[in-house]
């Protein structure tokens, strides 16, 4: 009975937070339909339903998920490549203080420096196909590393003297001890890192315009004056950037809770 009523009151505080979402939602879209009927200028601003008639009719053509998935992929490896960089770099630094003082510098210039300028400087050095997959690896290594950094200097002190007492060393420690300690921390840096890189990724492609491309067509859309395409894409943006925080969060909440569930 208890455990009905639990469950009851937590899908009626779920159905109440989608409720007011929703209300949220609803406020903005008629203030910007509002805007965009008093600015009466469709260069300048058009509104929400006129941009989601025109993404309906981008999304029944091949070249919307073309240029989605290639986006999508270019970003999606760099994201991968510097979240697993990171966590690599991280296992070293917290092992070895050389390590740790020599990156140091690095990681604080990557995440001070302005995208723009790495965007400008990597083209020099690699082709505009691949200029989405460094920027995304550059947005992500300095917050995966400095989190799981954070997450290994916090490990609870009695589990590393208990592994020391049981004998546990190299993958024995790091799956007994450091897993459980760093995943919460490597959770946070995910979710942040992946919304940096897929914007940071978008605005590479929108300076190197590689071909089927969303960064492409945002740029097309900027040079025509094509405002409700402009609109359209931006959309897309966002609703991929959400899709995609949705999935991986989900998925590493899942881990982590069947990690806890472990005798």
């Amino acid at each position: 009975m208890r455990g009905g009523l639990d469950n009851g009151m937590r899908e009626g505080g779920r159905l109440r937070t989608w409720g007011v979402r929703l209300l949220v939602a609803a406020f903005w879209l008629a203030v910007w339909q509002l805007v965009a009927c008093a600015v009466d200028s469709r260069i300048i601003l058009v509104g929400p339903l006129e941009v989601l008639a025109r993404l309906v009719e981008l999304a029944g053509t091949g070249e919307f998920w073309a240029s989605v998935a290639t986006s999508l992929a270019r970003i999606g490896a760099g994201f991968l490549g510097g979240a697993v960089s990171g966590v690599v770099l991280a296992a070293a630094a917290s092992r070895l203080a050389a390590v740790r003082e020599l990156l140091a510098p690095v990681m604080g210039a990557l995440k001070a420096v302005p995208v723009a300028s790495f965007v400008i400087l990597v083209l020099l050095w690699v082709s505009s196909r691949d200029l989405s997959v460094v920027i995304a690896w550059i947005m992500a290594l300095p917050i995966v590393y400095t989190n799981v950094c954070e997450g290994i200097s916090q490990t609870d002190p009695a589990l590393l003297e208990m592994a020391e007492v049981f004998g546990l060393r190299g993958l024995d420690r790091v799956r007994l001890v450091y897993l459980s300690q760093v995943l919460p921390y490597f959770r946070a840096a995910v979710s942040l890192a992946l919304g940096l890189s897929w914007k940071a990724g978008i605005a590479a492609e929108v300076i190197g315009l590689p071909d089927l491309t969303i960064g492409e067509h945002l740029y097309d859309a900027k040079v025509y004056l094509d405002t409700p395409d402009l609109f359209a894409w931006t959309v897309a943006i966002v609703v991929v950037s959400v899709a995609l925080s949705a999935v991986v969060g989900k998925g590493l909440d899942a881990a982590l809770r069947r990690w806890e569930a472990r005798p």
